[in-house]
């Protein structure tokens, strides 16, 4: 499976613009961190760009990802990042986290949401803009991005860090990392300044 296939069925499940959004961010990260770690930057992405490709479908934490896991294997989709996905809601599927992939794909997820929640108030609606500090300031503010569970994110960060950084990676500079690899995609998260002339 490549990218452009991936796509196209993250087009035909996916409706809202917010949810693609936030997977293109994922990918941004996690093909990123490929790159860092020696994984391969084409798997890494398919986990990032699919992980949440069924969750219009089955918007429950019992269903998803696993009703989506078999849309996936049907379509071709690498066994590695059906394994992420399903990984990445160990609650609701069972299936723990044991390679980088994983624990990369749950560090790099939800982090994303404070990031794009952060560029749309600007009113450049231009993530490249966007410094470290300004998302530092809002992490302190809880009704900023409140879907976005910040001990959750750091529990992830963590786990993160000691599985594939021994320990070594800080929050802040996941974080930095995180919106580094999103300005790269600014174009393709449409964050490039394009939503402030609507």
């Amino acid at each position: 499976m490549d990218r452009e296939r991936a796509w196209s069925i993250v087009q035909e499940y996916v409706a809202a613009p917010g949810l693609r959004r936030h997977m293109v961010a994922v990918e941004s990260a996690m093909r990123a961190y490929a790159e860092t770690l020696g994984g391969d930057p084409e798997l890494w992405g398919l986990a990032g760009l699919l992980h949440d490709f069924d969750w219009e479908v089955h918007p429950t934490l019992e269903d998803h990802p696993a009703k989506g896991a078999p849309i996936l294997r049907e379509q071709g989709c690498p066994e590695e990042v059906v394994q992420a996905i399903l990984s990445h809601n160990t609650e609701g599927t069972g299936v723990e986290r044991k390679e980088l992939i994983d624990y990369a794909l749950l560090a790099c997820d939800e982090v994303t949401g404070l990031i794009i929640a952060g560029a749309l108030v600007r009113p450049s609606k231009d993530i490249r803009e966007m410094k470290l500090k300004s998302i530092r300031k809002r992490w302190k503010e809880r009704a900023f991005a409140g879907g976005v569970d910040r001990d959750h994110v750091e529990a992830a960060t963590a786990d993160f860090s000691r599985v594939a950084f021994g320990g070594e990676l800080a929050l802040w500079d996941h974080v930095a990392n995180v919106l580094a690899a999103m300005q790269g995609a600014a174009a393709r998260l449409e964050l490039d300044g394009r939503l402030a002339q609507n």
